[in-house]
């Protein structure tokens, strides 16, 4: 009897604190930064700790998940013993004890903690805010282990601090506000874009190697400023030896002076650089976007895991990743990847893949196309193909031969001012004209 009377207390107990970490994850959630430090310039008891607490709020939900979970275990436990001593059917205690603790974890102590939680958030937290530090001292690297080893089992993205952190409660309110219609699409689609920030890398968004623009270290002022008016890029990379060797970056303000005159036309580049800021191709944006904020800079140079150049990444690219591109009244409303222009003479956007190319040939003109193997392992684009012909990034007007097709690079300033080929016209020869192999190509730059 003794027991009896013991199982059923630690049952409820167990129940009770679940309810009540149930309350503080509750409390959490709403919880502002910025009100928090509002609290504690004013130096409101407890404001100090909930401060710490809110700084690592995911890791706090989640070992609060992690008790609940480890009560709710616990009193179902005790509630099956109870039950068992109770009945003499040991089927009907185990079904007893299961819907005894459904309905009260989830009818009753659950609905009521998250209720108390979201209607006293601040409250509830100051006052609990100096136990939750202590109590995640102990018990947050356990619970970052079991996230860690959750996360192995997941195929595909997963969360950094686990999914029961506040982002992804936020997330889902974001969406509940877009259907009520107190966010716009627009705006919710931003606040998507800012927690993706996290889980995307420099390598999803960088300027690719090839379509980088860049100049030699020995280059004069002169010759370094007619390439920035011409590609309208205010800051391009200066290399050494090769495209792997970037020793700086060359500013177009630094082409002239404090008066705003330029500086001596033959001065070299290497003395007017600065020095470049180089990041690894899987640095999340978020962490990106502080760093280049901490060291004042609007450029990047990416480096793969080789420790080669793989391509720049501007602080405008982030920006997009946040508000999306702009079009203006000037862009196209939509591009095909390819079309014709007239019988034998294509407009292919600059990205689309030269697999695509050899299909479209194929089955619009029965021309019969392909590329060497050094081709297809060092480009897989058109305006790659351009690239790697000229040696450089290909400009509007810019034109290589190639296996007997003409290709020609077109384009011209984008929203930002900056000269960029968005397209490129393919003219196929006849098929009488056609070549029988052309395995060196040619080039030629207009």
């Amino acid at each position: 009897m003794e027991f009896t009377i013991a199982y059923g207390v630690v049952a409820v107990i167990a129940l009770l604190l679940s309810g009540l970490f149930g309350t503080l994850e509750s409390a959490l959630t709403p919880i502002s930064r910025a009100r928090v430090e509002t609290m504690v310039k004013d130096e409101v008891s407890g404001a100090k700790a909930l401060s710490r607490v809110v700084e690592a709020r995911a890791n706090q939900i989640n070992m609060l998940v992690m008790l609940r979970t480890i009560l709710d275990a616990v009193a179902a436990v005790f509630a099956a013993m109870l039950a068992m001593d109770l009945l003499s059917s040991d089927a009907w205690a185990i079904i007893a004890a299961v819907a005894s603790v459904t309905l009260l974890q989830f009818s009753i102590i659950g609905v009521f903690a998250r209720t108390a939680g979201r209607r006293n958030p601040y409250t509830i937290s100051l006052k609990a805010a100096p136990w939750l530090v202590i109590v995640n001292r102990v018990l947050g690297p356990v619970s970052r282990l079991l996230i860690w080893v959750g996360n192995l089992f997941h195929p595909g993205e997963d969360f950094r601090d686990g999914p029961y952190s506040t982002e992804v409660e936020l997330r889902e309110m974001v969406d509940i506000a877009q259907e009520k219609g107190v966010v716009e699409t627009a705006e919710g689609r931003m606040i998507q874009n800012i927690f993706d920030l996290a889980s995307t890398h420099a390598r999803q968004i960088m300027v690719p190697r090839p379509e980088m623009i860049w100049i030699e270290g020995e280059k004069t002022a002169r010759q370094a400023t007619t390439l920035m008016v011409r590609s309208g890029h205010s800051r391009v990379p200066v290399i050494g030896e090769n495209v792997d060797e970037i020793v700086g970056v060359a500013y177009l303000k630094d082409m002239f002076g404090p008066s705003g005159t330029p500086v001596a036309p033959d001065t070299v580049l290497s003395t007017l650089m600065r020095d470049p800021l180089f990041i690894p191709d899987s640095k999340p944006l978020d962490v990106l976007l502080q760093e280049m904020q901490r060291v004042n800079t609007h450029i990047a140079i990416v480096i793969d895991e080789f420790g080669n150049v793989a391509g720049l990444l501007t602080m405008e690219d982030l920006l997009e990743e946040i508000v999306g591109e702009i079009t203006d009244e000037y862009d196209d409303d939509e591009d095909a990847p390819i079309e014709f222009v007239a019988a034998r003479t294509l407009r292919a956007q600059a990205r689309l893949p030269l697999d695509d190319l050899v299909d479209f040939l194929a089955d619009n003109l029965d021309y019969e196309l392909a590329f060497e193997e050094d081709v297809t392992d060092s480009v897989d684009t058109v305006a790659g193909l351009l690239s790697y012909e000229l040696g450089r990034v290909p400009l509007p007007g810019s034109a290589i031969v190639h296996d007997g097709l003409r290709y020609t690079a077109e384009g011209g300033r984008d929203r930002r001012g900056r000269i960029k080929t968005r397209s490129v016209l393919i003219e196929v020869p006849e098929p009488a004209e056609a070549p029988m192999e052309d395995s060196d190509g040619g080039s030629e730059d207009k």
